[in-house]
């Protein structure tokens, strides 16, 4: 995803409740064994090294696209988790995503790589700033919902599509992440890379379902409901 320059006028920011409300998106859920440019550092179930370990691998993938096109930095982006890695960017034409996932392949540690490229324009600043406001509403969706562990989840947006990775302590909690990520107003899609770990003891509180996010008519505050018209987003189940 396009990296927004440093200096994004703030009445942009403040719009984006506005231009992105009532959208709803769909959730594809990876199956990884179910399941993020902005992504969050989620180092509580690796623990210390393996985020260390992660943050190597993607700062060696970051400095190769540097040395074959220092444009690659600034459009493309590697997520990773437990050495599983989703690259996701803009790519200009074929010939470029190729490349851009050919250097990456050919770092050592990886895994597997999650290939996410889309070949499009280059976004705009405010394309990248939607991104970045959707994967803030959904880490705060995710740090209120009772009986989710949000700091075992990766957010990255782009193009308004929120891709999850990280580990879930049960299928009921991945559902719980995939239902709030595909109501966040203006996403287009929710993919998740989400792993559930098995062996894992499901608590009553995991148990319960998400927290219903009734509709609310015009005019009526609300944090997290979504619209009036919204409907609920289906869930797609796709093997990895």
């Amino acid at each position: 995803m396009l990296r927004m320059p440093p200096i994004l006028p703030l009445a942009s920011v403040l719009l984006l409740p506005l231009a992105l409300g009532g959208c709803v998106g769909v959730a594809v859920v990876g199956g990884m064994a179910a399941a993020g440019g902005a992504g969050y550092a989620a180092a509580s179930e690796r623990g210390v090294p393996g985020d260390v370990d992660d943050f190597t691998l993607k700062t060696n993938i970051q400095d190769a696209w540097i040395k074959a096109n220092p444009n690659y930095m600034n459009a493309f982006t590697a997520t990773v988790y437990n050495g599983k890695v989703l690259v996701t960017g803009d790519a200009t034409s074929p010939e470029m995503k190729r490349d851009v996932i050919a250097i990456a392949e050919r770092v050592p540690g990886i895994k597997q790589l999650y290939d996410q490229i889309e070949v499009t324009s280059a976004p705009t600043a405010w394309d990248s700033a939607q991104d970045a406001w959707i994967t803030a509403q959904l880490r705060s969706r995710l740090i209120l919902e009772k009986g989710v562990r949000s700091d075992n989840y990766t957010i990255e947006t782009a193009n308004h599509t929120v891709y999850l990775m990280g580990s879930a302590r049960s299928q009921a909690e991945l559902s719980k992440a995939t239902y709030l990520a595909s109501y966040v107003p203006g996403v287009r899609r929710v993919v998740s890379y989400v792993r559930i770990r098995p062996g894992m003891p499901e608590t009553a509180e995991q148990n319960q379902p998400a927290m219903p996010m009734q509709p609310v008519q015009p005019g009526e505050p609300s944090e997290t409901a979504p619209p009036a018209s919204a409907s609920p987003a289906p869930i797609q189940v796709q093997p990895l």
